[in-house]
This record gives structure tokens, sequence and C-alpha cells, in this order.
């Protein structure tokens, strides 16, 4: 580097060259991950890395889902409070979901919590039929906003990221969508930073691991399909400077939160060799690259990976176990304070406990207040426990019969979202939070009685019955045989 820097300086047109090269080698170096760094305010870029590359959004695809359903409440065409019922086709999902079987109602307040956090796939359509009136009503509606915030590399299919024909993004246009959603719906932003979710029983952590760990992490979404690897769009916020990073292929749920700790690490430390690279201009301004997406099934999925690892890798279960422990503190008292905890590198962060939080109840049914939230996550829990009664192993192999062993399983998570497996039993009763409250505002409870018939009930000593997300999906763009999301 110091034979390449007088050169620089002798000549703008030294410049030209060393881009041009770079231009002509690039694809050659580049490998199966995408980073973009920007401001949020101005749309800087501050780093690029196969940034206008087209990628498979997988589950990152929920963020315009979340954007065009805030849209439709702050144009008065829904509420927060609007009911809506899950179809065949929402139920019909795969995971990770909230597993509602048709019929159930839920609000759309409660929908966004659960597709956000949990990234439960049938939200997703019940949001979507709910707003577009079918799946391919609201895909228009994604297609037509995308187009309007300039992603000219965005196609949408569906609302939830599952593999399909013409589902494409980029990590620059993900980085636009995240600046919209700040700047559009700042009413409502509090959706995408969402600690935790309990409903019924079960608490969720958000998969987006830098929320409670990284000082100052604000947003965004997770997504996994195996054609894509581990995507992560992640905001944070220092000093009043608001930064996006979007991580697209990490090799998994740890590493995309890493890369992107990383990034807004450098970001907001300010990069003492910034002068030697020549600007990057704005966000809206990178040159889109006209190119199939890489597809990373191979890498993700086979082999060893034959059956992928689930976007909640064994440390977030392990988070999700301990919730408000008693390591957490340390921490707290560091984000309470907004000073950087004593655990500096990036990967020591993500490997820590979150900081404590309360879990925000979600629930079935209309909204009520007081003490109807109570009632309403009781419900929800009493119909858990009556759905999923307690099994032993010897009567577990006694309900199998001798053609489950030729029933095809769906890859463990291809694609998709964690489902239950990462949610834990929480030592603690339910929080009363108010169902369309930021997590830092007054409460204003809400909640209606749970439907008895939220989960399907378990008929024992039956053959298991294939679930939905063991059938072939359609023939997807990203080569996945099975569904993913």
């Amino acid at each position: 580097m110091h034979l390449v820097r007088p050169l620089l300086r002798k000549s703008p047109l030294n410049w030209i060259v060393l881009v041009a090269a770079l231009t002509i080698v690039a694809p050659r170096l580049a490998h199966a991950e995408a980073h973009l760094l920007i401001e949020a305010d101005s749309g800087k870029v501050l780093e690029a890395e196969n940034a206008t590359i087209p990628w498979y959004p997988a589950s990152v695809t929920k963020m315009m889902t979340a954007y065009v359903t805030l849209k439709a409440v702050k144009d008065g065409k829904v509420t927060l409070d609007t009911l809506l019922t899950v179809s065949p086709t929402a139920a019909s999902q795969s995971p990770s979901k909230m597993g509602f079987r048709p019929g159930t109602q839920v609000t759309v307040d409660n929908a966004l919590k659960m597709m956000l956090v949990k990234s439960a796939n049938d939200m997703a359509v019940v949001l979507a039929e709910g707003v577009g009136g079918s799946i391919d009503g609201f895909s228009v509606m994604m297609n037509d906003t995308a187009q309007k915030l300039g992603m000219t590399q965005t196609s949408y299919v569906n609302p939830n990221g599952l593999p399909a024909d013409g589902q494409i993004t980029s990590a620059r246009d993900l980085a636009i969508l995240a600046r919209a959603i700040i700047h559009d719906l700042p009413e409502y932003e509090y959706f995408v930073h969402i600690p935790s979710i309990r409903f019924g029983r079960r608490v969720t952590q958000n998969f987006n691991k830098l929320i409670g760990r990284y000082p100052g992490a604000d947003g965004f979404k997770t997504g996994f399909i195996c054609a894509s690897g581990y995507n992560l769009v992640a905001s944070a916020t220092r000093d009043g400077r608001r930064l996006i990073a979007v991580v697209l292929g990490a090799s998994s749920g740890t590493m995309r939160a890493v890369r992107a700790a990383q990034l807004l690490d450098r970001g907001f430390s300010g990069n003492t060799l910034a002068w030697l690279k020549p600007s990057l201009g704005t966000v809206n301004n990178l040159v889109p690259i006209d190119t199939t997406p890489p597809n990373l099934r191979d890498e993700m999925c086979s082999g060893k990976r034959h059956k992928p690892a689930s976007d909640e890798d064994e440390d977030s279960v392990a988070s999700n176990a301990a919730g408000a422990s008693a390591g957490s503190e340390t921490g707290a008292t560091f984000f309470a304070a907004g000073l950087q905890p004593p655990l500096t590198k990036p990967s020591d962060l993500i490997a820590a406990a979150p900081a404590p939080s309360e879990p925000i109840a979600v629930y079935t049914g209309p909204t009520r207040t007081g003490t109807g939230v109570i009632a309403a996550v009781a419900a929800d829990a009493d119909a858990q426990t009556q759905a999923k009664p307690h099994r032993g192993k010897k009567s577990r192999l006694a309900a199998r019969k001798p053609d489950d062993a030729a029933t095809p399983k769906a890859e463990a998570n291809d694609g998709k979202e964690p489902e239950a497996k990462g949610d834990a039993k929480p030592p603690v009763k339910p929080v009363v939070r108010h169902a369309n409250a930021k997590p830092d505002a007054a409460a204003k409870s809400g909640a209606a009685a749970a439907d008895p018939s939220a989960t399907k009930p378990v008929k024992p000593k039956t053959t298991t019955a294939a679930k939905p997300s063991a059938k072939p999906a359609p023939k997807s763009n990203s080569g996945d045989a099975k569904p993913a999301g």
C-alpha cells in the first residue's frame, strides 16, 4: 500500500485506472457474501462489497410486508386493532410459524409482532391477505412500493420470503428499504426492535442477535434459506448518528451478527484509511449488477449440513432459556448507562446473553384492555397445554405405525426461521404490555380471549401426518427443492 499511495496522490487519473482494475478483478475474487454499511440520515455509503449483486432475500422480505402494512395503517385503510382471520393458505405455510388453525383471529398489531420477532410465515400471509386481499394482490403492492422507493433490483412473489421464482433483492435495495422504514414510519418503527415476545407459555427472543447485545442496536430483520445463506439487516445509533448494516450470505446466524457488528464498529469509530478510498456516493446511486443471484444451497444445506442449520443457533436457544438471568446484569448496567460493555470484541458481544427485557405479550382474538390481557395470555397458555399433552418416550413410539418410517420429513428448517425449539418456558408470570405500545411507552394494554382452536390438538396413536412444509414446493429460483423461509 505504501507503494500505491504516492501514485494515487500524483494524479486523479490513477484512481480511475485502479477502480477499473478492481472492477475487472472483482467478479473473480467475489466470495459468497455481500456487505453494505450506510448512514441512515444521508444515505452515504461507508462500505460496500457485492452490494449490488442480486440475492435471495429469505425472511428479510418481511421488512417490506411490514412497510406496506404499516403504510396502510398510517393511511387509515386498516388499524392496528383490525381483526384478521387465519386462512387455510396462511395455516399451510412452512415453519417458522405460529401454527394457528384456520379461522383463528388475530389483530394487525399482534400479527406484526409475531411476524417480525418470531419470523412467522403464517402471520405474513395473514397480513398480506388482510391488506391486499390475496398473496398475489399484496405482492403487486410490494412491487409497486419497491419501485417507488428506488429498489430497482427487487421483485416480490410472496410476503414471507419462502423460495419462489422471481423473489430477488440486493444489499443496496434492502438498505434503501431500511431507510424508508426509519424516515416514513417513525411512529411505528418500534416494531423492528422488539427484544422478545410471549405467546402463552412460550417466550421467543428476536433472532437479530444484535438486539440487547450490541450497544445502540435498534432494528431490523433476519432471514435464511439454503440458497441465500444467513441474511441480516441491522441498525444501531450512537451519539445521534444512526448506521444501517446489511449482511447477506453469512455461514451462520452468529456469523451474520458478528459481521454486522464489525461493520457498525468500523462505521462508528471512523476508518483511519478512509482518505485512501474514493467516495462511494449514496446508496441510491450504487450501480446495479445484471447477473443471477448466487445459489448457496450446496454450501449451506448439503454434505454434513444436509439438514440445514436453523436460523436460530444453539447459543440463541441458550439465550432464550436464560431470559432475564442474573448473568446479564452487568451488560444491562452498561446498556442503561449508554456505555460500551466490557466485552468489546463483536464475537464476545454476540456470544453474551442479551440484556434483560420483559417480553411483550401477544395473543389471539380482538384487542382488550386491563386484566383482559392477562386473561388472554392465560387462555393461550391453557390452549397450548391441552394441545400438547406430555407423552413419554414409550407412548410416542407406540403411537407410531410401521409406515411412519416411510413418511418423508421436510428438511430441518430449510430456509426457515426456527420454530418453537428455540422457545423456552419463562421463569416469570406473563407481563401485561400494551399491544400497540412501544417497548418504552406507557402501557395501554389490549387482548382478547384466546381462540381455543388456536393450535391443532394432537390425537394419540395415529399415523404422523406430514406437515405442510414436508410437501415439495413449486419450482423456485433458489434451487430449493423443499419449502423454506
